[in-house]
């Protein structure tokens, strides 16, 4: 029989004033009271958080009225249960977690010692849909216990925006591989000898960069460039595929990639991009004769991941501008802004249905680099490497692994970002980026005037 005293959660907090605080916060937090303010929750839904060890839980039972939490022993009222080894909630709620350990969906992926103690009980379906409800109120712990160990959080620094953009847009016409004549958003910053191409990652689009376009210590360095992928952000859908039927192939990727060069006549610009767009780097890296780039730096990126496809971010029964962010929500760095984070879950909210999975099928299996990425000729196209240490969905390891196999390829970790480095720390993520940028141009030296 287990100790409640060393497996118990509740006990593990401190106790049932915990619970309490938890009840009372559930009834002024803005963010939750945004979630649940909706018809669709005039019916109770209780769900569970608990340590594996333990038959006691946390039951939060939420209502468009009223949400409320308390403590008793596990019985079947819980539609689900999220639950943990004790030393995997330890770690969470920690002031400062450790990397893995920032989110439930960090400790879905990693086990402890050999065990996976991080699971959902019950109906996974449920937990889909009420995936955002569960990481607020999940927050809200952290913040309660944080603040009852006396290790108040501080409030992670903002970014600050200039009273001024100095983003420029347009659409072009661009005829792609597979998705035929689109519409493309393109939009661009900075007056710099030295061209870079940002790419964004799955499911989102280019504001991603908006923070480092617009930083005026940036525009005499570089000139910048992004664009939105068809069917992504300001883009428009593919004709050629049908609503919801967004898909991406290495082909079509690297065909976007060309035909944006090409058509903003950029010259042998550097490409940057994170997740799927990290991948894509590799690929422009292998392929570079199609593309004619100057250098590469895939940011969260590795030559394959063999990963079991899950399904809720294109179930009809649940909602995807819920469930999509929520997905990727914790592979943000937990000392990354609360604005920050809220951005980017608010770009993948909004993107349309079948966009994200769609995305999912290059970055999940799609994207293959295996016995590829060895032929990387680095003295033509230059790769550095960089991966958010928070990043456990391509991690800092399987970053290292892939960069190894390149002949003179460089590799860094980012230390305090994630999945998102230039959304999530604009500041922080600059200098990887400007020192990647110049060891780039300092390998292609005396190069591109040829």
């Amino acid at each position: 029989m287990s100790n409640p005293s060393s497996s118990d959660l509740i006990t593990q907090l401190g106790g049932d004033e915990v619970v309490l605080k938890l009840s009372h916060a559930l009834q002024s937090d803005q963010q939750f009271l945004a979630f649940t303010d909706t018809d669709a929750l005039a019916s109770p839904v209780t769900f569970g958080i608990k340590s594996t060890e333990s038959e006691r839980a946390i039951l939060v039972t939420v209502c468009n009225d009223s949400s409320y939490a308390r403590g008793k022993a596990s019985d079947n009222e819980p539609r689900f249960t999220i639950a943990a080894l004790s030393e995997q909630w330890k770690r969470f709620f920690q002031k400062i977690p450790q990397p893995g350990f920032q989110s439930f969906w960090g400790m879905l992926r990693y086990s402890m010692n050999g065990r996976n103690g991080a699971q959902i009980l019950g109906s996974q379906v449920d937990f889909a849909r009420h995936a955002h409800i569960v990481r607020r109120v999940l927050e809200l712990l952290h913040e309660i216990h944080c603040r009852k160990a006396e290790e108040a959080l501080e409030d992670p620094k903002e970014t600050e925006e200039e009273e001024q953009d100095f983003i420029q847009s347009h659409y072009i016409f661009l005829p792609l591989p597979l998705y035929g004549r689109c519409k493309i958003f393109v939009e661009q910053s900075g007056h710099g000898a030295q061209d870079l191409l940002f790419l964004h990652t799955v499911g989102a689009d280019s504001r991603q960069y908006h923070a480092l376009m617009n930083d005026p210590s940036l525009h005499a360095l570089y000139k910048m460039t992004a664009f939105d992928l068809p069917s992504h952000g300001r883009s428009f859908p593919a004709a050629s595929l049908p609503s919801g039927g967004h898909t991406l192939t290495e082909d079509s990727y690297i065909g976007a990639i060309a035909a944006i060069i090409r058509a903003e006549r950029l010259h042998r610009p550097i490409v940057v991009g994170a997740s799927m767009a990290g991948q894509v780097c590799l690929a422009v890296a292998i392929r570079n004769a199609e593309v004619w780039a100057g250098g590469v730096v895939p940011l969260e990126a590795c030559e394959h991941i063999a990963r079991e496809r899950q399904w809720n971010d294109k179930a009809p029964g649940v909602n995807g501008s819920l469930f999509n962010p929520e997905a990727i929500y914790g592979l943000c760095a937990p000392t990354a802004s609360g604005t920050n984070k809220a951005l980017i879950w608010h770009m993948y909210s909004g993107q349309a249905y079948g966009v994200f999975h769609g995305d999912l099928e290059f970055y999940n299996g799609g994207w293959d680099g295996r016995g590829r990425v060895e032929g990387i000729d680095v003295g033509e196209c230059p790769v550095f490497m960089l991966t958010g240490e928070y990043d456990y969905s391509t991690s800092p390891d399987m970053s290292r692994e892939t960069a190894e196999k390149i002949p003179g390829a460089r590799f860094e970790v980012m230390r305090g970002l994630g999945h998102f480095p230039a959304t999530e720390d604009p500041e922080g993520f600059k200098p990887y980026l400007m020192k990647a940028v110049e060891w780039i141009q300092a390998q292609r030296k005396g190069q591109d005037s040829s």
